[in-house]
């Protein structure tokens, strides 16, 4: 073999064959002689058109070209040191290195002392797995499997440095059949699933007959007991049903609704001369109008003389004028110059159901800020004012509460739980002559919806109109049925456009039953003028329905 890099080996069938190539008698290619070279080393033009010309004694010409030397770099003497295979090894691992440790090149530091002595192995101790003291195992043990692979006994699985040998799968020759049924040993009993071993059946028997017993014995007491002393809960009793509370309707603290509402409401004086008045009154917009009943101020509206005046929660006081008043309604509006002052929030009485808490403010007697609570007892209720000393003239379709309202309270606030004003305070019923016997729990207020329509058009225009059916009408019974029966009706009025008579017992106006003729003239309020209103009368035991458009 010769050491020249490109230079072919010269077996014995060259030497019969004749001269290897490269001898004598050959033509020597030089490769790097002239032209363009290819990635090899060999000019592009003979690469790709001449084969060689060398020749052999017998004529061939070889069928392919002589490889160009190797070029082997110098390496680097550090690299090598580095990456160089030890002396004397020719494969990928090294047959004569013991020193590797048991489980591999270990990257981590070996343990602190402190640990070692705390969870580590006693000395010289060759159990994998250690016991408490004086522990006797349950079963005889038999020896482990060596766990180690440097435990003495050569496990290639275990070997990181044995060879990769073929050989059978390492799987049990014997398996168990799939359609066979495996051997089940005996399931436990619920004693000895709870107790074990240590409770005999018969005292686990007895334990659950007396327990059985006291468990009687128990409830038979607790009955007894229950009874006695709650005669409620006897189950011959029926007891009505209650609402837990279904969070429909907002309730708050008095305190806080006072404390928000009271600085909204102001008194009302009046002073005619030597003569005066007093009432409440509430604040609805903040350039300073101020809602009250029309019979607060009634005396003082056409006197020249009359001085009007609020004083506020903080005793601020200023004068007042009266803007309008309506006397079929009994409200009136002031105005006041005042910057800045507190608004009332107004709320929806038409929401109002039967039982809803409620709270009255005014200044009753002269004592401003009084604050008095109770529940809506009544909606819908028609009440006649006649206030004396005024020309209030008006039928309002209340809202009855128990909340004491005195005198004074008048033009006062009705608020719900949540501080919204539902109603101003108007008039109260009384034992006493005159009405001079003060609250017994029966007061009336002016619903808030008819109270912002009322105001808005008072602060607008001055004046309300009210629609007015043109008939004068008394309250009739017939033992079934209530009405309103018509006395007169005045020529070009309303029911005289729609066809109605005398005689006829009036029982509804639009969708509102009319029982009384207070309720009538309510209901009739409730439209607006120029509306086509259908009104079901009673003629002559048939009802009809007339449809009259009021003015």
């Amino acid at each position: 073999m010769s050491d020249q890099p490109g230079t072919p080996a010269q077996g014995p069938d060259e030497h019969r064959d004749g001269p290897a190539r490269g001898q004598q008698g050959a033509e020597p290619v030089h490769p790097w002689q002239g032209g363009a070279m290819t990635s090899r080393g060999v000019p592009a033009d003979q690469f790709a058109s001449a084969p060689a010309r060398s020749h052999d004694s017998n004529g061939r010409t070889p069928d392919r070209l002589q490889p160009r030397p190797l070029d082997r770099p110098e390496v680097d003497p550090s690299q090598r040191n580095a990456f160089a295979r030890p002396h004397g090894v020719s494969g990928s691992f090294d047959p004569h290195e013991h020193g590797l440790p048991a489980r591999g090149i270990e990257q981590a530091p070996p343990p602190p002392d402190a640990l070692v002595q705390a969870f580590g192995r006693p000395p010289q101790s060759s159990d994998p797995l250690q016991r408490a003291p004086g522990e006797q195992p349950m079963t005889a043990e038999t020896e482990p499997d060596p766990v180690l692979w440097n435990s003495g006994d050569r496990d290639p699985w275990r070997d990181p440095t044995a060879g990769a040998i073929l050989g059978p799968p390492a799987v049990s020759e014997e398996q168990p059949d799939d359609d066979g049924e495996r051997e089940r040993g005996p399931l436990l009993s619920a004693r000895e699933v709870i107790f074990g071993h240590r409770v005999h059946p018969r005292a686990l028997a007895i334990l659950g007959v007396v327990a059985l017993l006291v468990g009687l014995v128990g409830g038979f007491l607790g009955r007894i007991t229950a009874e006695e002393g709650n005669p409620l809960v006897n189950p011959d009793v029926t007891l009505a049903e209650v609402d837990q509370g279904s969070g429909d309707r907002p309730r708050g603290a008095v305190s806080q609704v006072a404390q928000r509402v009271v600085p909204a409401v102001v008194s009302i004086e009046v002073r005619i001369g030597g003569q005066g008045g007093s009432g409440s009154g509430v604040v609805i917009d903040g350039n300073g109008y101020v809602v009250t009943n029309n019979h607060v101020v009634s005396m003082a509206a056409d006197t020249p003389n009359a001085q009007v005046s609020t004083v506020f929660h903080d005793g601020t006081r200023a004068p007042a004028r009266v803007v309008g008043r309506d006397v079929k309604t009994d409200l009136a509006v002031l105005k006041v110059e005042v910057s800045n002052p507190t608004v009332a929030q107004l709320g929806d009485s038409d929401e109002l159901r039967v039982g809803d808490d409620v709270i009255a403010i005014g200044s009753p007697l002269g004592l401003a800020g009084t604050v008095t609570t109770g529940i809506v007892s009544s909606v819908h209720r028609p009440v006649r004012l006649a206030g004396e000393g005024t020309d209030t003239n008006a039928v309002i379709d209340a809202i009855q509460t128990d909340a004491a309202i005195n005198p004074g309270n008048s033009g006062g606030a009705l608020v719900d739980g949540s501080g919204a004003v539902v109603g101003i305070n108007s008039a109260i019923r009384t034992l006493g002559s005159g009405g001079e016997g003060g609250s017994i729990g029966l007061g009336f207020a002016i619903p808030i919806d008819d109270v912002r329509r009322i105001a808005q058009e008072l602060i607008r225009t001055g004046t309300v109109r009210h629609a007015d059916l043109g008939v004068n009408v008394k309250s009739v019974s017939d033992g079934l049925a209530d009405g309103a029966q018509v006395q007169n009706v005045q020529d070009g009025s309303s029911a005289a456009g729609g066809g109605m008579a005398e005689g006829d017992v009036i029982i509804k106006v639009g969708d509102r039953k009319v029982g009384s003729a207070d309720e009538l003239i309510v209901a009739v309020d409730r439209h607006q003028v120029g509306d086509r209103v259908p009104v079901t009368v009673v003629r002559q035991g048939r009802e009809l329905v007339l449809d009259v458009t009021l003015k």
